[in-house]
């Protein structure tokens, strides 16, 4: 087991840690470190794996000096004006640090050239004296590039030459950090403001590690211990019931993270995260600064509760990267970021923890579809140790996370559920959790991606040929595997207001204003039931589909008339997850203000050339193939380029909608950063359509990964499919699986549950019966489920379950107060 620790014993570790003066060679430790995991070592440049690495380094820097020889008036770099561009600034400090680095790279061809530096040093004296230290005129834009992304560059560069600085211009470090310490306008007197939302999570940490080398430099024990202190503070585990300064942004125990107060962001910030506070880890290594084991226990827990189940053959699925679903790199290059974090944290870690955490780099290795690339690690050593890694015959390859597993991450209302051939990974949201996220002009159509928009995941397909920026490009947002969504006709954020936000300061709306998050960048729901239940390798998912926030507050009068909001369809929705399928239920599919509806069972891409047959049987009894509307009975698409096939079985009577269209789009109409390149696919949809004015509509459905060819057949049967209640019974594995959306006592099967909640009953042959129940709502005391027949007796049950007899079976009192979603699961006989 690996280890953990929660987050009061993190909280005394950082109280018994003050800011404190440091012995000098701690600072010249500190900076050693950090020059060798950017620039690498002697030892390690001269490994030919880093050979690719350094060539990289090297020609990077050769084109930036080739521009800076060329820059015109305005510019440090030809091509790259400044003045009012806070893209460009940063840009330029990256640059500057870009050449920096080559320079104390071993083995580059500009390793130890003064006059190099020199010219980096000038640059960065002229950038502060024309561009960056008046801060009257700085601040504009994006306020990351100021408090983060600007100080991130020019700190190591502050430290890559540190001693060419102090022969050369020695007041120009104290100079910048003066600066970059009035830029941190979010903070506090210059420094960390734990209180201010703008200090949390993935940007704490980035602060933080920018004011741990920023001391270093300046010889300043007291700023390097508060920062360590500080940064301290993102290893806590989120308890939601006990916030601490007010933040939500971080892990939860379920394996949730959280950035921006509701973004579901492993993906993203998560990664971000995980890299940063392993880099300082490996920066503050044997100085007095270095924090104990304990704290890389719980960042290996990050790794096997959080990253694991998100990563499925290499590739890190899209629920949880927020607006960077549509940025053009892809789930296997977001796995890279994670296995060098891997990689540098098992050489912290002892015992069997060190073996599982090798074992899992060898296992991502070997099970991707795509080749890891190790020279975009940042590191040339970690480089190196992921070689040794790979070529220790004594570690086994081992996953992390089971191939049989399904995992509720209620805290960010998602769920992925694995089995060895296939991964489902479903998206919610709630009335804590944001539907989507939108911002600086990227994931411009986000709108129907919390509502039950899914994502099946084929074995021994690459992903990139299935999902990633393609797949949002060439798929209608409105018709995302999943989602019900009206027939209308939506504009981004840039076609309704003709910026990146909407602009109004005298109502708060500014580019980060809290207004701008709620109702732009990343609206909630307005619903509290989205969670479920897992007993061993089942699960349960339900939602009731909402209007966001935005849409709630302009009908209600609380925002200007020229903000445009989007009323959403209506639908209760359940996901059954077995073996071999995952049964779908909908009830009051439709919509209150009586436009058309369309339910998208399923969307996927193929390319243009790709083999793609669709085939499957009428309710009649005929035949089915090609494309069109009937009643259906089974539905197999198939890509036989691929290999791959997905099947479809229809609980219900409706007629469903089968098309296969070739599809052109430009890579940007998702992302304005992205290149403006065109690609085709061929795009598969299936779905129900309802016509304008139509009555409230149920749907049912089963899907069959890796479906055989052949008649198809479902094994679940609906027991109950309205608004209140949804359930099915699957005969092969004897389970019940229910979701009660309202109050009162409801039945389904021999069960009887006080809603809501979630819940799964399995009986096996033996007479055992097992139960998981939970509280989607989170908000609920107790829950209580009744199991009519015999009387049971426990065999074992968690902490807070408790069962007794009653009239006609036995009853099972859940006590869910302050569970957050969490499953109580008891055996019974």
């Amino acid at each position: 087991m690996l280890s953990t620790v929660p987050a009061a014993a993190l909280l005394a570790v950082v109280g018994a840690r003050p800011a404190r003066a440091a012995e000098s060679t701690d600072f010249a430790t500190l900076m050693s470190n950090m020059v060798a995991m950017f620039a690498g070592t002697v030892e390690s440049n001269a490994h030919p794996d880093v050979a690719a690495k350094l060539s990289a380094i090297d020609s990077t820097a050769r084109t930036w000096l080739t521009a800076m020889d060329q820059a015109g008036a305005g510019e440090l770099f030809k091509g790259v004006p400044l003045g009012t561009s806070d893209v460009n600034l940063k840009r330029t400090s990256q640059s500057l640090y870009e050449i920096a680095l080559a320079t104390r790279a071993p083995g580059s061809a500009l390793y130890g050239d003064v006059a190099v530096r020199r010219r980096v040093i000038d640059g960065l004296a002229t950038m502060h004296e024309t561009w960056y230290g008046d801060q009257s005129k700085g601040y504009y834009g994006n306020w990351h590039n100021w408090e983060i992304g600007i100080s991130t560059d020019v700190s190591r560069t502050l430290v890559l030459l540190a001693p060419e600085l102090a022969a050369y211009r020695p007041d120009l470090p104290a100079t910048y950090v003066a600066s970059m310490d009035a830029y941190l306008r979010n903070g506090r007197d210059g420094d960390v403001d734990l209180n201010s939302r703008f200090h949390t999570g993935a940007n704490l940490a980035d602060i933080t590690a920018n004011r741990i080398l920023q001391g270093a430099v300046l010889g300043d024990g007291a700023r390097v211990g508060k920062a360590v202190a500080d940064q301290l503070t993102v290893y806590a585990t989120i308890d939601p019931y006990d916030l601490r300064h007010g933040v939500t942004d971080g892990y939860y125990a379920d394996g949730s993270f959280i950035q921006h107060s509701s973004v579901a962001y492993t993906g993203s910030y998560g990664k971000a995260l995980l890299t940063r506070v392993v880099q300082s880890v490996k920066t503050l290594d044997g100085t007095s600064f270095a924090q104990g084991g304990e704290l890389v226990g719980v960042v290996q827990g990050w790794i096997v509760d959080g990253f694991a189940p998100l990563i499925f053959e290499g590739y890190l699925m899209e629920v949880v990267k927020g607006r960077a679903v549509s940025r053009t790199n892809t789930g296997y290059a977001d796995v890279a970021q994670v296995v060098e974090a891997i990689v540098d944290l098992s050489g912290y870690a002892t015992g069997s923890d060190a073996t599982a955490l090798r074992g899992y780099v060898k296992h991502l290795r070997q099970s991707s579809r795509s080749a890891l690339n190790p020279t975009t690690f940042v590191s040339p050593v970690s480089i190196v140790r992921y070689a040794g890694i790979l070529a220790d015959a004594s570690t086994p390859a081992l996953d992390l996370s089971a191939a049989e597993r399904s995992v509720a991450f209620n805290a960010m209302d998602k769920h992925v559920h694995r089995r060895p051939g296939y991964a489902f990974a479903l998206a919610r949201s709630s009335s804590r959790i944001s539907k989507y996220e939108y911002m600086n002009g990227e994931n411009l159509m986000p709108w129907f991606q919390g509502d039950g928009a899914y994502y099946l995941y084929l074995a021994g397909q690459d992903q990139t040929q299935a999902f990633g920026v393609d797949h949002y490009a060439t798929v209608s947002p409105y018709r995302l595997a999943g989602v019900t969504a009206p027939v209308e006709s939506r504009l981004t954020i840039p076609q309704l207001y003709g910026t990146m936000w909407y602009e109004n300061p005298a109502l708060g709306f500014t580019s980060s204003s809290e207004s701008q998050n709620r109702y732009v960048y990343f609206p909630r729901g307005t619903n509290d039931f989205s969670g479920g239940a897992v007993l061993g390798a089942y699960g349960v998912a339900g939602l009731v589909q909402s209007d966001d926030f935005a849409y709630a507050a302009k009908r209600a009068g609380e925002l200007p008339d020229d903000f445009v909001a989007y009323r959403n369809a209506t639908a209760t929705k359940s996901w059954f997850m077995f073996d071999d399928e995952i049964v779908v239920l909908a009830a009051g599919v439709g919509d209150a203000a009586g436009r058309a509806v369309t339910t998208t069972i399923d969307s996927r891409i193929a390319a243009v050339p790709d083999d793609v047959v669709l085939s499957g049987k009428r309710r009649d009894g005929g035949a089915w193939s090609g494309t069109g509307t009937a009643r259906l009975e089974w539905l197999r698409y198939a890509n036989a380029t691929q290999g791959t096939s997905v099947g479809y079985v229809f609980l219900d009577r409706r007629r469903a909608t089968v098309t296969l269209d070739e599809v052109t789009a430009s890579r940007r109409v998702v992302r304005l950063s992205n290149p403006d390149t065109l690609v085709s696919k061929r795009v598969f949809s299936l779905g129900y359509e309802q016509p304008a004015g139509a009555a409230p509509a149920t749907v049912a459905y089963a899907i069959i990964p890796n479906a055989p060819g052949g008649a198809l057949r479902s094994r679940a049967t609906v027991l109950v499919n309205t608004s209140r209640v949804q359930a099915v019974i699957h005969s092969g594995l004897r389970i019940v699986g229910v979701n009660v959306f309202a109050a009162g006592v409801h039945h389904a099967g021999h069960l009887a549950i006080e809603g809501p909640a979630s819940a799964i009953v399995r009986t096996a042959p033996n007479g055992a019966t097992s139960i998981a129940v939970s509280d989607p709502t989170m908000g609920r005391d107790t829950v209580t489920l009744t199991i009519h027949g015999r009387r049971l007796r426990v065999v074992s049950a968690d902490e807070g379950l408790r069962v007794r007899p009653c009239a006609g079976g036995t009853r099972v009192d859940v006590t869910t107060r302050h569970a957050y979603g969490r499953t109580f699961t008891a055996t019974l006989r």
